[in-house]
């Protein structure tokens, strides 16, 4: 009888016991990849003074921009020309000033290398493992842009053009098995846009998606503006 019982408490007991797994999934590419890319792109692009182009018309000849993310390099060179004050237009034959972008090289490369003693193989079956007391990886982002402009009626260039090189980096070092200790470009991006004062929401997306009907008159109604946050109250709430 006390058998019995055992066996049933044991039962009961292992009934309640199970095992569940999370599923999880990765992007075709790393945001880290992604961001190295993007952030030599910036970095390319701010070496680049677009201030002549203010008041004119521009158009942007893209045909020449061959390379990975290439929707991101043409996207930041538009708003790179419309900061500067320019207005941009769909085609050549409405613009006073035309620009080619062409792209030299964009994409990643990596690197590994240690401190240890590697592996060593010696006469007979006895091999020494490798020891790494430090590691690092280190992968980098390039981007190459060239950009030429001249005037679209005449075809005299604006100046010389040229290119802007730029590269990121993002390193990450392993000591005696803990890491990975990181550094470059993409931690410090990521650091000074989600840390601080750049955490704070300065914007709240409506949860209602509302339109309005086109102006008969011609002047578009501007939209409400989002709700702000003001963040030293956000801050005091807390």
């Amino acid at each position: 009888m006390v058998s019995f019982r055992v066996s049933l408490l044991s039962l009961v007991l292992f009934s309640g016991l199970g095992c569940a797994t999370a599923t999880t999934s990765n992007t075709a590419r790393t945001s880290t990849e992604q961001l190295l890319i993007t952030n030599a792109v910036d970095q390319s692009l701010d070496k680049i003074d677009f201030r002549p182009f203010r008041g004119h018309a521009v158009f942007l000849n893209d045909k020449y921009a061959d390379c990975v993310d290439k929707n991101y390099v043409i996207a930041s060179v538009r708003h790179r020309i419309l900061q500067s004050g320019a207005r941009l237009v769909d085609s050549a034959d409405k613009s006073e000033i035309t620009v080619e972008l062409r792209t030299g090289a964009v994409g990643t490369a990596s690197s590994n290398s240690f401190i240890g003693v590697p592996e060593i193989v010696l006469p007979g079956v006895v091999t020494l493992p490798e020891v790494r007391f430090a590691e690092r990886k280190k992968q980098s982002g390039t981007a190459k842009i060239g950009l030429v402009a001249f005037e679209t009626g005449s075809g005299m260039a604006l100046g010389t053009g040229g290119q802007a090189l730029a590269q990121s980096e993002d390193s990450n070092w392993f000591v005696v098995g803990a890491g990975p200790f990181r550094s470059g470009n993409v931690k410090g991006e990521i650091s000074s846009s989600t840390t601080g004062q750049a955490a704070v929401r300065y914007t709240q997306i409506p949860k209602i998606i509302t339109f309005a009907a086109p102006d008969p008159s011609g002047t578009q109604l501007a939209a409400e503006p989002l709700q702000t946050i003001d963040p030293v109250s956000l801050e005091k709430n807390e």
